[in-house]
């Protein structure tokens, strides 16, 4: 028998080889007796003399909601390492109650957003898109208007949000000769100027300002419907304009009409709202917009980073080290 600790695996039923690569699982079970590997939450019933021993949880995608019937199956857990973001699908106030610590990976789900973004800005600001629709249409090389405003040296980027994704990507934007300017109203005059960003304090002059807005706000009861028409609209000749939070945040209707009238605009489109967009979307048909089909956050092989934090995370835990990852309960209510 091992005296390692023992730990379980319970998620969605084709998350987990995503998330927990059999790589991972390989290190997760040098620090860890998993007695019970990649179920699902309809078989928890199932296994309850294995999870009755368990002090770790890992999961992800399609986890178990801890409400108390779950927790009673648990009677030996210390901790849950959950190898995603957003935690509104597993906690509960009972959980909660409990004290026990819960970690989330979703730094590690930042990273390929803000790659996405990065390269993203690079393209908006080399007219990338606007040259490549043109050209569809010409079938010869073809600059569109205002194409002289383009590239990075000199110009404007502005950031809506930094959190952990916006400050990821203003970091990064160092490499390039450029302006960066950011609204957030939690954000401190020392952290902005650590990261060498300039606080604005309205969108209005952040819009006015940038030759490419990035969203990077969370969706909260006051961020849905954020961004305007007029807003989009208040962006220089050639601008662009990229979202790659949650397209509830933009007014979608009043987004379209300035994007039908200002043809020198383009919209970078990672998530909409509803998602996916109806099949009469004009979105779909808008010369200026270039969608994607929510692929900035992890995927394919990205996901297993989210399992390795995970695993790290557990690390620390049985070498008494602080958690890097923990979230508390006013953090996710903040967030929530």
């Amino acid at each position: 028998m091992s005296d390692l600790p023992k730990a379980a695996i319970i998620l969605g039923t084709t998350d987990k080889p995503r998330i927990y690569s059999p790589e991972i699982c390989r290190e997760l079970e040098a620090i860890c007796d998993v007695v019970v590997d990649g179920c699902t939450s309809g078989d928890i019933p199932l296994r309850s003399a294995e999870l009755a021993e368990v002090r770790f949880l890992f999961s992800g995608w399609g986890p178990p909601q801890l409400n108390a019937a779950t927790l009673a199956y648990f009677p030996k857990l210390e901790a849950v390492f959950y190898g995603a973001g957003t935690l509104k699908n597993i906690v509960t106030n009972d959980f909660w109650a409990t004290g026990l610590p819960i970690c989330s990976a979703w730094v590690a789900n930042s990273v390929p957003v803000a790659e996405y973004t990065f390269a993203q800005i690079i393209l908006a600001l080399k007219q990338t898109h606007r040259c490549q629709s043109l050209m569809r249409t010409t079938r010869t090389y073809s600059f569109p208007a205002h194409f002289e405003l383009g590239g990075a040296f000199g110009t404007t980027v502005g950031l809506i949000s930094l959190g952990q994704i916006g400050r990821r990507v203003a970091m990064w934007l160092r490499q390039l000769d450029v302006n960066v300017l950011a609204f957030d109203p939690y954000c401190s005059s020392s952290a902005a100027k650590e990261l060498g960003v300039e606080l604005v304090g309205s969108m209005s002059e952040l819009f006015s300002r940038s030759r490419v807005v990035s969203v990077h706000a969370p969706e909260k009861s006051d961020t849905v419907g954020l961004i305007t028409g007029d807003l989009i609209a208040a962006l220089p000749p050639g601008g662009a304009f990229i979202n790659t939070s949650r397209g509830i945040l933009v007014r979608e209707a009043e987004m379209i009409e300035v994007l039908r009238e200002r043809t020198d605009l383009t919209a970078i489109l990672d998530v909409v709202w509803p998602e996916p967009s109806a099949p009469d979307s004009p979105l779909y048909d808008l010369p200026n917009v270039f969608l994607t089909p929510h692929i900035a956050g992890s995927i394919g092989g990205e996901c297993a980073r989210m399992g390795s934090y995970m695993v790290d995370e557990c690390r620390r835990y049985l070498a008494g080290q602080p958690l890097q990852y923990r979230v508390s309960r006013e953090a996710f209510e903040r967030m929530a």
